[in-house]
């Protein structure tokens, strides 16, 4: 395998962002790659938000990977600033080979980086294989999350 290069996403990336985002039985529901304008503007909105980091993981000039992280500064906690990661996303051809760690692992040193005391994550109660990946990289399942589609 070639060298992985973890950088900002740019316009270029967002149909294979979006593939990304469609290739699993939750995401086919939830994704349309044949209309690309709504991630176009999400883009957009997210390049001008200093919290936001969505970021390719790029292989032989290939997007592979993706993820988004938010940066969330707080008052509690003493103030803590925390992180989320959403949106992890591996290529079929990617899968199993350390490439989602070293994306988590970088969302987690970035997350340092901006002086974050916590990093969190959600993942849809049907992906048990996630869930057991991300215990396998020390995230612990503390909490019950709700949502609210509007």
């Amino acid at each position: 395998m070639g060298d992985l290069e973890i950088r900002p996403a740019v316009t270029d990336d967002v149909p294979a962002i979006v593939a990304l985002l469609a290739d699993d039985p939750l995401g086919a529901r939830r994704e349309s790659p044949d209309d690309l304008t709504p991630y176009l503007n999400a883009l957009e909105r997210l390049s001008g938000d200093p919290n936001q980091h969505l970021v390719v993981a790029v292989r032989d000039g290939r997007v592979v990977g993706t993820l988004q992280l938010t940066i969330i500064p707080g008052l509690s906690r003493k103030g803590a600033t925390r992180s989320l990661i959403e949106a992890v996303r591996i290529h079929a051809d990617e899968r199993g080979a350390g490439l989602g760690t070293q994306l988590i692992e970088w969302a987690v040193e970035e997350s340092r980086r901006q002086d974050c005391r916590l990093v969190q994550l959600t993942s849809d109660a049907t992906r048990t294989d996630a869930h057991r990946f991300y215990e396998r990289l020390g995230f612990e399942a503390s909490h019950v999350g709700f949502k609210r589609t509007l």
